[in-house]
């Protein structure tokens, strides 16, 4: 739905246009004067201003040059009485994209309105296609039969139509990805962009650029003005993956995108208003960060409204066969895979997870003739986990305790493995409560021990 606000201080016909734009599937907003639209226009996310000419305070010709020193890529439809054709012709040389005679009919409107929030669309989309932003249709397949996957998989399900902000939790390569696309695409802005951001791939001083976009000549190379991310995701959802790796200066940009729904592009002074749901991610321990002033609390509690841990693939080893075969599936090959192979498999610990699991499917497929064999599964040889042990200002009973939580988290690792990642039976088994394991899981895992 575009917002388009209408500028005309003939009360009766503001309403007439207004009622038309609704019937029509667009929001319409209504200002009285030059004035009043130009408040509106710095507070709202408007598509589109239909502007009379003539207005009680401020000559229309200035409105629209006021509105265009905010967004210069902002779209006007002039309506003009008839005998002020010059004046339509000048604001058409101010970069307004047509102008209505009055009287018109409101199906002369519509075409005209239905026109340029076409070619709005075009230009965004062809944007999002230029930024490599995939447009996926449909639940993306998340492959599992697990307790640990199935609880991951239901609590997706029971926020997805909601537009709580989600936090997706769990170790690279776990597919948290595939969970944010299949959690937009059950939401009810499934018709509206999906817009992801790396926010570890992109060095911090170019990743506010990417996020908010930038006027041109905000910095030395900048020429041309550049639509950031959250603005591409306008009315959809935007996913923050690697969300721990932003910078304290950028997370407080970020929470106030969150509390306010406004930013303003780098070099400009216009607040742009935008209506997204932000679902992040992280393969760090954010909780950690925050006790080590590197993550701001208030964003980390703004973020973890609804957390979800996606379990990794060792926690997971009974949905190795299933994942197998999608894999090859993907792959579309007919080709099998011996019981020695699996067993292969499921023997390593998958420090990469899953997509290390579907590179090494991939591989095996490309060595092997009818059947995938153990000899086509190459793994890279086991290593001893290395513990950090420092003996710096340690005593008998710091370093009683290290040893402790060693062997804590042996046991976990072990009855983890005997459970096949089911949490609720190990914590049954290990006689703690389900939350006691899983924060000692968090612990260990910090500390490497696990």
């Amino acid at each position: 739905m575009a917002d388009i606000l209408i500028v005309e201080d003939n009360v009766s016909f503001a309403e007439v246009l207004k009622v038309a734009l609704d019937d029509a599937g667009f929001s319409g907003l209504v200002a009285r004067t030059g004035r009043e639209a130009i408040q509106i226009f710095r507070r709202e996310k408007i598509n589109l201003v239909l502007l009379d000419l003539r207005l009680p305070d401020i000559d229309g010709i200035d409105v629209l040059r006021e509105l265009k020193n905010i967004d210069a890529d902002a779209k006007f439809i002039i309506m003009t009485a008839f005998g002020a054709i010059e004046r339509a012709v000048e604001a058409m040389k101010l970069g307004a994209c047509d102008f209505l005679t009055k009287p018109f009919d409101t199906e002369q409107l519509i075409l005209a309105v239905k026109k340029i929030i076409e070619e709005q669309k075009i230009y965004y989309e062809n944007i999002l296609f230029k930024e490599m932003v995939e447009n996926i249709h449909g639940f993306p397949e998340i492959v599992g039969a697990s307790e640990s996957i199935k609880k991951s998989i239901e609590l997706l399900k029971k926020v997805a139509a909601t537009e709580t902000t989600v936090l997706l939790l769990g170790e690279s390569g776990t597919g948290k990805e595939l969970f944010a696309r299949a959690c937009h695409s059950l939401s009810l802005r499934k018709e509206n962009p999906f817009v992801t951001i790396n926010c570890a791939a992109i060095p911090g001083e170019l990743l506010e650029n990417e996020l908010f976009g930038s006027e041109k000549g905000a910095f030395t190379g900048a020429i041309a003005r550049k639509i950031g991310k959250f603005e591409l995701a306008h009315r959809g959802t935007i996913f923050l993956d690697e969300i721990g790796d932003l910078g304290l200066d950028l997370q407080a940009k970020i929470l106030r995108v969150i509390q306010e729904k406004t930013f303003e592009r780098l070099g400009g002074t216009a607040s742009i208003k935008v209506d997204v749901r932000i679902i992040a991610a992280s393969n760090k321990d954010l909780h950690t960060m925050v006790n080590e002033k590197k993550f701001r609390e208030d964003l980390y509690y703004r973020l973890s409204v609804f957390p979800i841990t996606i379990p990794s693939l060792r926690e997971r080893k009974e949905d190795i066969p299933l994942l197998v075969e999608h894999f090859l599936r993907k792959l579309k090959s007919n080709k099998k895979i011996s019981a020695s192979a699996l067993q292969k498999l499921k023997d390593y610990d998958w420090p990469g997870n899953v997509r290390e699991l579907e590179n090494t499917i991939e591989r095996a497929n490309i060595l092997a003739s009818d059947i995938i064999n153990s000899e086509h599964i190459l793994l890279p040889p086991a290593t001893k986990r290395k513990i950090d042990f420092k003996i710096e200002n340690m005593d008998l009973k710091s370093a009683a305790n290290y040893g402790r939580e060693i062997a804590e988290a042996e046991l976990i690792k072990k009855i983890l493995e005997e459970t096949a990642g089911n949490k609720s039976e190990a914590a049954r088994r290990l006689r703690v409560s389900y939350k006691t394991l899983l924060n000692r899981i968090a612990r260990y895992r910090q500390k490497n021990l696990l």
